[in-house]
């Protein structure tokens, strides 16, 4: 069975054919172009679906489902996108519209749950019952699956878990709220503490890699530490940490089976994973219980691919 998921995106729309193992074998791609209509996205949406197709050797004939992926919130039922600030869509009727343009019937969701459902079905959390998706990038994202179902909320806005405060009165967030996780976790904050100890510290091998990188990014701290930074190295621990508080809150109140961690910060691998394992390991409710009764703490497998796939696999959901 071939299905099509679409990753909706502000800077870029992606769709992928996907076969029964969860398998890409067709992949296009289009610029958003924001802000613009939406019945012209959903048009590019759909060009780069033929396109896909087309490299996959295939025609919508074989195709089953298309799943659709965006951010913002959708009306899980209805699946109209109720509000997405980056698109500037409001009450988007994207089920209705996509079942025109493909003649399939279509599914549609909030791209970290997709990407959270994606990495679930076919990733890191493959054979798990419950999987919680942390993504680490200009904020904190997250999808939850309990009990394997997706879990949307009554009104399709839940897993919003970068919006658990860990630092009451702490740093102002752009959703309105201070102190919020994704104010100290998302790469976004590790720049910010990045470029507050350059400008204090003066050190000197963090000035090099800031030149060398041309900028300063989330993989400037981690470098300058590698090349022998006692401040970088004390600032990615302090990083560490600041993500453990949150993946630790969601582990004392669900308890699942797997957390795993992905987006452009995770590329740091074990240099980023270990120290989360500790703190966990030292401050986990459930420390106290048999290894195979401890959440699992995992780096995310799929990359940019699990948006597509999750969309492509909706239709499990439910």
């Amino acid at each position: 069975m071939y299905k099509i998921g679409i990753d909706l995106g502000g800077t870029n729309i992606v769709v992928g054919v996907v076969d029964g193992e969860n398998n890409i074998i067709g992949k296009a791609e289009r610029k958003t172009n924001l802000p613009r209509p939406a019945e012209n996205i959903f048009a590019d949406m759909y060009a780069a679906a033929l396109d896909a197709l087309d490299q996959a050797g295939m025609s919508l004939k074989d195709i089953e489902y298309v799943g659709l992926g965006t951010p913002g919130a959708v009306e899980p039922e209805s699946g109209v996108i109720t509000y997405s600030a980056n698109l500037f869509f409001h009450n988007v009727p994207a089920k209705q519209m996509l079942e025109e343009l493909f003649g399939k019937m279509a599914f549609v969701g909030n791209d970290a749950n997709c990407a959270a459902f994606g990495e679930y079905i076919a990733g890191a959390g493959k054979y798990a019952r419950d999987m919680i998706a942390v993504t680490l990038g200009t904020g904190v994202g997250g999808g939850i699956i309990l009990n394997k179902q997706l879990l949307t909320g009554f009104n399709g806005a839940a897993g919003e878990i970068g919006h658990m405060v860990i630092h009451v009165d702490g740093e102002q967030c752009n959703c309105g709220r201070k102190g919020c996780w994704e104010t100290y976790a998302s790469a976004t904050a590790l720049n910010r503490m990045t470029k507050e100890l350059a400008e204090k510290t003066n050190d000197p091998i963090l000035k090099k890699v800031i030149e060398a990188e041309g900028e300063i990014n989330a993989k400037v701290p981690y470098q300058a530490a590698r090349e022998g930074s006692k401040a970088c190295a004390e600032l990615c621990e302090t990083y560490a940490k600041y993500i453990a508080t949150g993946v630790l809150n969601l582990i004392n109140m669900l308890q699942p089976e797997v957390i795993c961690i992905g987006g452009g910060v995770s590329h740091e691998g074990e240099a980023l994973l270990n120290p989360i394992l500790e703190y966990v390991k030292k401050e986990s409710y459930t420390r106290d219980n048999a290894e195979d009764l401890q959440t699992s703490i995992k780096l995310a497998e799929l990359g940019n691919d699990a948006g597509i796939i999750g969309a492509a696999l909706l239709y499990k959901n439910g």
